[in-house]
C-alpha cells in the first residue's frame, strides 16, 4: 500500500510542479483570443465550461485504455507502476499538453496539419495517411467489442451485427451534430462515471486495508509468465499506453483546443486529464494485483479467462462495490470504447476536412466527408479482429513519435525549452523500433522477429538519427524561423 500511495501523491504532485514547469515553458496567455471565440462557428468551434471541455478531453483519450492496459502491463512486475507515474509525468503529460497548445495556438488545426506544419510536406503526407489509418481502426475496433459485449447481455434475436449497427448509427450522429449537442451532455456523464469508478476501488483497498503485493522489496525484476520472451523494454512500455503516453491522445486535442475558452485552461485540459488518466491506470494496476494475490496469480487468471481484462473488470466491481459497481463495470466495459470510436470519427472528420480545406458549417459538407470514412470502418469489421489489434498498439505508440519531434521543432523556433519534449521523442524512437524489430512472428504483433540484442541497437540507432538530425536543423535555424506569439 505505501507504494502505491507514494506513487499517487508524485502522480498529484507533477501535475503541479512539473505541469507548472512546462506551462511556464510554453507561456500561456490567458489575454489571447481562443479559436472558440475567434472561429466560432456553432458546430466544431463553440466554446464550453472548463469542466466540460476537461472531462471530455479525459473521455476522448482514456476509454477502457488505462484499465486493460494498466492490467495487462501490471503482470510484468513493478516496472509497471515506475512507468506509469514517470511516463505519465514527463512524457504522456507533456505530449499532450503541448500538442494540445499548439493546435489551440495554430487554430484548432488537426495532428496531420501541425505535424506537417513543424517537419514538412513530406512527414505531412505520411502523418496523415499514418493517422487516418490509425483512426479507422479504432473504428472498427471499438464498434466490435461493445457490439460482442451487448450481444451476450441481450436477447438473443439482438446479435453482434443489430448492435454494431446501433453503434454506427451513434457513431454518425456524434460526428455530425454539433459538439456541445450530443457529446458536449453525455460525455461529461460518462467521463465522471469513469472517475468514479476508479476512486470507489481506491477507496476500497485504502479504507478496507487491501494488501497491494507489489512486490518491490524484491526487485524490479520481470514478472511476466513468457519470461524473457516478453522483456519489460520493449513490451511493458507498449502494453501501457494510454496511462503513460499514447500518440492517439493528439488526435483528440484539436477537438477541444476548439471548444476551449482561455489558454490559461490548457493545463487543467490537456495536461490535466492525461495525469488522471495515469491515475486511473496506476489504480488498475494495484487494484489487479490486490483482488488476484499476486503477480503469478494474476497471469493465472487472465490465463484462466483467455486473456479478457474485461471479466477481472467485472469481478472486481462487483465483488468490491456491490451491484453499484457492476453497473460501472458494465459501463467501463461497454460505453467507454464506444465514447472513443464516436471521437475518433469525429476526429477523422476534422483531419479529412482540415486536409482538404472543405468547410464543416454545412451539413451537408459534413456529410460528403464522413460517408467514405463510414464506408471504410465498415470494410474492417470485415477483418479478423487479432489482425487489427495486434497492430493497434503500436501504431498508436509511433504517432507519439511524430508528435513529440514535431513539438520540439516548433519549441525551437519559438525559442523555448525544446528539452522536455526531445527527450521523451528520443525515448519513444527507440521504444517503437525496438518493439517492431523484436516482436516475433507470430506474436501479438508481427514483427521482424530479430533477437533482442539487435533489436535495441536498431532501436539506439535510429533514436540517434532522428537526434542528429534535428540537432543539425537546430544548429542552422535561422531568426526567421521564429513563431511569433
Amino acid at each position: 500500500m505505501t507504494a502505491f500511495l507514494i506513487a499517487l501523491v508524485a502522480l498529484i504532485a507533477g501535475y503541479f510542479i512539473y505541469g507548472g514547469f512546462v506551462e511556464r515553458i510554453f507561456k500561456t496567455d490567458p489575454s489571447r483570443p481562443t479559436p472558440a471565440s475567434s472561429m466560432a462557428d456553432g458546430i466544431d468551434y463553440v466554446a464550453m465550461p472548463t469542466w466540460k471541455v476537461y472531462l471530455i478531453q479525459f473521455l476522448n483519450i482514456a476509454g477502457v485504455g488505462p484499465i486493460f492496459g494498466a492490467i495487462m502491463g501490471v503482470m510484468y512486475g513493478p516496472a509497471a507502476f515506475l512507468w506509469i507515474v514517470f511516463g505519465t509525468i514527463f512524457a504522456g503529460a507533456v505530449h499532450d499538453f503541448i500538442s494540445g497548445m499548439i493546435s489551440l495556438r495554430l487554430g484548432g488545426k488537426s495532428l496531420p496539419e501541425i505535424v506537417g506544419s513543424e517537419l514538412g510536406k513530406k512527414i505531412k503526407l505520411v502523418m496523415s495517411v499514418f493517422t487516418c489509418v490509425l483512426l479507422v481502426m479504432v473504428i472498427a475496433v471499438f464498434v466490435r467489442t461493445p457490439a460482442n459485449l451487448l450481444a451476450t447481455l441481450t436477447p438473443e434475436h439482438l446479435d453482434a451485427t443489430f448492435w454494431a449497427i446501433c453503434i454506427f448509427l451513434y457513431y454518425v450522429l456524434a460526428t455530425l451534430l454539433p459538439v456541445d449537442k450530443l457529446i458536449g451532455n453525455l460525455y461529461p456523464l460518462f467521463g465522471f462515471a469513469l472517475l468514479f469508478m476508479a476512486v470507489g476501488i481506491m477507496g476500497y483497498m485504502i479504507f478496507n486495508g487491501v494488501d497491494i503485493p507489489d512486490g518491490f522489496s524484491t526487485g524490479l525484476f520481470n514478472r511476466h509468465p513468457a519470461g524473457e520472451a516478453a522483456p519489460i523494454f520493449p513490451m511493458m512500455c507498449i502494453s501501457i499506453a494510454c496511462g503513460a503516453i499514447s500518440g492517439f491522445h493528439a488526435t483528440q486535442s484539436p477537438m477541444m483546443a476548439r471548444c476551449l475558452n482561455n489558454e490559461k485552461h490548457g493545463r487543467k485540459v490537456f495536461y490535466g486529464a492525461m495525469v488522471s488518466e495515469g491515475i486511473v491506470a496506476l489504480i488498475w494496476a494495484a487494484a489487479a494485483i490486490a483482488f488476484t494475490g499476486g503477480y503469478d496469480k494474476l497471469a493465472s487468471y487472465m490465463a484462466g479467462n483467455g486473456q479478457d481484462a474485461g471479466i477481472l473488470v467485472h469481478e472486481v466491481c462487483v465483488k468490491w462495490l456491490g451491484a453499484f459497481g457492476g453497473v460501472l463495470a458494465i459501463l467501463g466495459v461497454i460505453a467507454a470504447p464506444i465514447t472513443t470510436g464516436d471521437t475518433a470519427m469525429r476526429s477523422l472528420r476534422l483531419i479529412v476536412a482540415d486536409a482538404l480545406g472543405v468547410s464543416q458549417k454545412k451539413f451537408i459538407k459534413r456529410l460528403s466527408v464522413t460517408l467514405p470514412i463510414i464506408a471504410l470502418s465498415f470494410l474492417l469489421l470485415k477483418v479478423n479482429f487479432d489482425i487489427l489489434w495486434r497492430y493497434f498498439a503500436w501504431c498508436n505508440q509511433t504517432l507519439s513519435i511524430f508528435t513529440l519531434w514535431a513539438c520540439s521543432v516548433y519549441l525551437a523556433k519559438c525559442r523555448k525549452t525544446y528539452l522536455i519534449t526531445m527527450i521523451p521523442a528520443i525515448f519513444m524512437t527507440a521504444l517503437c523500433i525496438t518493439f517492431i524489430c523484436y516482436a516475433p512472428l507470430g506474436s501479438f504483433v508481427e514483427g521482424v522477429g530479430l533477437p533482442l540484442i539487435y533489436s535495441e541497437c536498431l532501436g539506439v540507432l535510429a533514436a540517434l538519427i532522428c537526434t542528429s538530425f534535428f540537432l543539425y536543423w537546430k544548429r542552422n535555424l535561422d531568426s526567421s524561423y521564429i513563431v511569433i506569439e
